[in-house]
């Protein structure tokens, strides 16, 4: 197993990259591919996920490029409406990388499309987990992004971020 963080300090972002017996997975991907492409080379690796988790409005993310430079599949969590092509994951969804499973844990408050992907090892054991911008060290992502054309208060947001909180990534 090997995973790495590629954080952008100037947005906050931090992408990552999981592998495991030359497959990978790349998480949230800015714009630039081209850190993504070189890990993947210089490690002999496939990239055979993309994994989203959620629609970005603070910065462009490089899952479309990415997607067309290496063939990977793009996942999004429940929920999502796009007119790309990508896999819509269910909640639960496992996704085998290597000797890895990465299971979808559909998290809506931040967007309703908003999901984590818990990482389980070689033992099918719990080992980590990515929350976008669900849940920060100290702070949840914001609930007052509803999308236009949704029926959805900030309140109702809140009321699915605290359940998705409680229920899924604290229980």
């Amino acid at each position: 197993m090997f995973i790495q963080q590629l954080y952008t300090g100037c947005l906050s972002e931090a992408a990552y990259y999981i592998e495991s017996d030359g497959e990978a997975a790349v998480i949230d991907p800015l714009r630039d591919i081209d850190d993504y492409l070189l890990l993947a080379t210089e490690r002999k690796t496939k990239i055979k996920y993309i994994l989203e988790t959620h629609f970005h409005a603070d910065f462009v993310s490089g899952h479309i490029d990415l997607a067309a430079a290496t063939g990977a599949t793009i996942v999004f969590g429940p929920d999502t409406v796009t007119n790309i092509p990508v896999h819509i994951a269910k909640d639960g969804e496992q996704f085998s990388l290597g000797k890895l499973t990465i299971e979808v844990l559909h998290t809506p408050g931040h967007t309703l499309e908003s999901s984590c992907y818990l990482l389980k090892d070689e033992n099918k054991k719990d080992y980590a987990i990515f929350t976008g911008d669900t849940l920060f060290v100290g702070d949840v992502g914001r609930p007052d992004l509803a999308q236009k054309g949704e029926e959805l208060t900030m309140q109702d947001l809140a009321g699915m971020m605290y359940d998705s909180l409680q229920k899924k990534l604290c229980h």
